[in-house]
């Protein structure tokens, strides 16, 4: 039986148990902290915060969060992954460790710089 998609962030975070709540809002507040300006938004059933376009999606599992800065975020960073399995899309943070809220700070922002780059070439 599947769940009935979030309608916002909120919604999404309910779902989960008490201690993968604390760090899902951890993450939302760390991202909403680098980019104060940037809307929460539901897509592909996912959290995500967008700018003019997306800009960083994040989501819940039993045993790690996935954080999906897209492609570009992934390429940027991923010397700085170390231990963490990645792809050319995600990360996934366990969530027995402590989330690195460092480096999520680092990628939105450059995720939102790069977003606003390629507004300005548009116009």
């Amino acid at each position: 039986m599947e769940q009935p998609k979030a309608q916002n962030i909120d919604e999404y975070i309910a779902d989960f148990p008490v201690a993968t709540q604390k760090i899902l809002q951890q993450v939302r507040e760390t991202i909403h902290l680098a980019v104060p300006e940037a809307k929460e938004v539901i897509s592909y059933g996912m959290p995500a915060f967008k700018q003019n376009g997306v800009l960083v999606y994040f989501a819940g599992y039993a045993k790690h969060i996935g954080f999906y800065p897209t492609g570009s975020g992934i390429e940027a960073f991923s010397a700085e992954f170390g231990d963490y399995k990645w792809s050319k899309g995600a990360v996934q943070f366990p969530i027995d460790k402590p989330m690195p809220l460092d480096l999520i700070t680092r990628i939105t922002k450059f995720k939102a710089e790069r977003d606003m780059e390629k507004t300005k070439r548009k116009k």
